[in-house]
């Protein structure tokens, strides 16, 4: 449903959060107060804290009631410090943790079909990407913690008074540890503590006291790569125990959460009324993708488990990259609030001028980031993140002083030096799972459907070109990194990049079109004689527009060429830009091996240069987010609002970039 229709009554504040109120409301109901009738809903949250209003006006009135709760992909962090949920489970029998009554979900468990095998290809790509990206309940985990030596059995504390424990005790957890003692004698136990314990907001059943010998732990470590070295998993009714299905366990269920009792998990209390047995994709297609409503944060809709998927990665990447904070090298004063925005919601950057940047990450224990092209400036680093634009950038050039919706963090190098290797080479070499390579196949089918590229400036009408094989070469700014150093053969220049491209081509209708950059008066790269070697010059077409009107594309390095390969056409190389040396291109120029088998698919080269290696920045909810929002803001022009001034600055920026101190701070 897309709007409001039904009453819906409520008596717990709550309920009037912004977004539980619009996910009710996306989902068909009108959240209210007042006195229900006997056919209308109360919602109750839970069945603890003020659930108890509702149920007492429901018994007076006669009206049904619809029981709320978190999904369980919930957000990075408890709901208790504040943070809303991407999701709400919703369930008009029951609630899905008490097993003293059927649930929605449990009467759908037990009797759904789940014989699509669409649906469970696409619940099993869902499996994939949850351990893959390490997502759980609350995914501001950790993946750089190494797990301890494997053989340990793991018991999974929850905290007192949950009401999914469904009375549980302290006495209860004890047991649930004799039992882990009794049945693996001699192995290491390690009690994994909840994070709302961690965090101070909630008490646990264990301690040092109670604990009896075993460890706790409270690392943030990512879920799936504490499951991987665990012999057993004990939980009364922990989601950490769905997680271990889903890492490949059989956990000892104590409890009777929602995902016991279907044959994956060993039941110490089953549920009679479950009988059914199973898969772990069929209980992924239930639990995670039937049952739960999903939200989609930055446009505001109803979405599915993949697209929250995608919005919970993007963010939990931004918190584990950030959360130490960054000092940022000689960044220029313009460029400062859009890092801070993009880099600075998790922990705090710290500009340094070059000279002092090494002792000021030092200083802080902080990673030290750069401008890619200025590295050199920075002497002395023994660890260095490399800042630069990512490729599906903006609506307006940086030198312009548009902000970038996507920027890349490179630690071994960057993509546009083939000098030495790259994050990206790196990434461009691993095959993909069928879920990454249907995304890319997605993302290709957009960007081949909308006019969306790096810049995405001009009109979307091209000139009447001649009739006759049309080649399209696309200048460069001349003193650009990528030319400096990613031209590895004898063509350097735009002019020689054309020459080449007519003598080998006599008879093929040349397409010139200088880099907007230089068109824009910015930066340096005209080509005086273009028109004497080129049968055309254009300066204002789309390059989308453009690349539909072409046979082919005649590049050193420019992102273009990168951009005619997502769009079908041949590309030949004079340079070593990232795209060339995989079996893509025709290479002209000498390209450095690269640490794969020739010949990798183009979704292979798209998902790691559009997924895997940015990061992406949406303007509307300043938040991090995955690159289809990125897409979305390009093809619609919702971009946020504009900064006209700019322009005026990045003018005399270019006048003064030579001598103004201002300009190279």
């Amino acid at each position: 449903m897309s709007g409001a229709t039904r009453p819906l009554h409520v008596y717990n504040g709550g309920f009037f959060n912004r977004r539980i109120k619009r996910i009710l409301q996306l989902a068909g109901w009108k959240v209210t107060t007042g006195w229900p009738d006997a056919n209308g809903r109360i919602a109750v949250w839970g069945s603890a804290g003020t659930s108890h209003r509702g149920r007492a006006m429901a018994a007076r009135t006669g009206a049904g009631l619809l029981y709320v709760e978190d999904a369980p992909l919930r957000s990075l962090f408890p709901g208790r410090t504040g943070e809303p949920p991407l999701g709400l489970m919703l369930d008009g029998s029951g609630l899905h943790y008490d097993s003293s009554r059927p649930s929605d979900l449990e009467h759908h468990l037990a009797t759904a079909p789940f014989d699509d095998s669409a649906r469970l290809d696409q619940a099993r790509h869902a499996i994939a990407r949850l351990r893959r990206s390490e997502l759980t309940k609350y995914s501001a985990t950790r993946t750089d913690i190494d797990p301890p030596p494997p053989g340990y059995v793991l018991v999974i504390d929850q905290t007192r008074g949950d009401a999914a424990l469904q009375g549980a005790t302290s006495a209860n957890f004890r047991e649930m540890l004799a039992f882990a003692r009794i049945e693996n004698p001699g192995a290491p136990i390690l009690i994994k503590t909840h994070p709302e314990t961690v965090q101070g907001l909630r008490d646990g059943h264990f301690d040092a006291d109670t604990a009896q010998g075993a460890a706790l732990y409270d690392s943030p470590i990512a879920p799936y790569r504490l499951m991987e070295g665990a012999i057993a998993v004990y939980t009364w009714s922990s989601q950490l125990g769905f997680e271990a299905i889903l890492a490949g366990h059989k956990p000892r269920v104590f409890g009777q959460p929602a995902y016991a009792g279907w044959g994956l998990t060993q039941d110490e209390n089953p549920v009679a009324r479950r009988t059914r047995k199973l898969t772990r994709a069929q209980l992924v297609q239930g639990l995670l993708m039937d049952m739960p409503t999903w939200y989609d944060p930055y446009r505001d809709r109803l979405s599915d488990l993949h697209g929250v998927i995608d919005a919970l990665e993007a963010q939990a990447r931004a918190w584990r990259e950030d959360r130490s904070g960054f000092v940022a090298a000689g960044m220029r004063l313009w460029k400062r609030d859009p890092l801070r925005r993009f880099y600075g919601q998790f922990g705090p950057i710290r500009f340094a001028e070059n000279a002092n940047a090494v002792t000021a990450a030092k200083q802080q224990a902080q990673p030290l980031m750069v401008w890619a092209n200025k590295e050199s400036t920075v002497a002395n680093a023994p660890a260095l993140l490399r800042v630069e634009d990512g490729f599906l950038r903006s609506r307006g050039l940086g030198a312009d002083l548009v902000p970038p919706m996507s920027l890349v963090l490179d630690d071994k190098g960057i993509y546009y030096d083939p000098t030495r290797p790259s994050r990206l080479t790196e990434l461009i070499a691993k095959p993909l799972q069928p879920d990454q390579t249907q995304r890319a196949e997605r993302i290709i089918n957009v960007l081949r459907n909308n006019p969306i590229t790096k810049y995405n400036l001009g009109k979307t009408e091209v000139p009447a070109f001649p009739e006759g094989k049309r080649i399209l070469v696309p200048g460069q700014v001349a003193d650009d990194a990528s030319i400096l150093l990613g031209c590895t053969g004898p063509i350097k220049t735009n002019l020689s990049l054309l020459e080449a491209a007519r003598a080998a081509h006599p008879d093929a209708v040349i397409i010139y079109k200088p880099h907007p950059d230089v068109v824009a008066g910015l930066r340096s790269g005209a080509v005086e004689t273009a028109t004497q070697i080129a049968d055309c010059v254009v300066t204002d077409s789309h390059p989308h527009s453009l690349l539909q009107a072409v046979d082919a594309v005649w590049t050193m390095t420019s992102l273009l060429g990168f951009e005619a390969l997502l769009r079908g056409l041949p590309v030949t190389c004079l340079g070593a830009p990232f795209y060339a040396g995989w079996g893509l291109t025709t290479d002209l120029a000498p390209v450095p091996q690269r640490p794969a088998a020739p010949n990798i698919p183009l979704s292979q080269l798209v998902h790691a240069t559009l997924v895997d290696y940015p990061r992406y920045f949406d303007p509307i909810t300043s938040k991090a987010c995955p690159p289809e929002i990125v897409l979305a803001r390009l093809a619609s022009g919702e971009t946020g609002p504009g900064r006209p001034v700019l322009r005026s600055i990045a003018k005399l920026q270019g006048l003064l970039a030579s001598q103004s101190w201002l300009w190279r701070r």
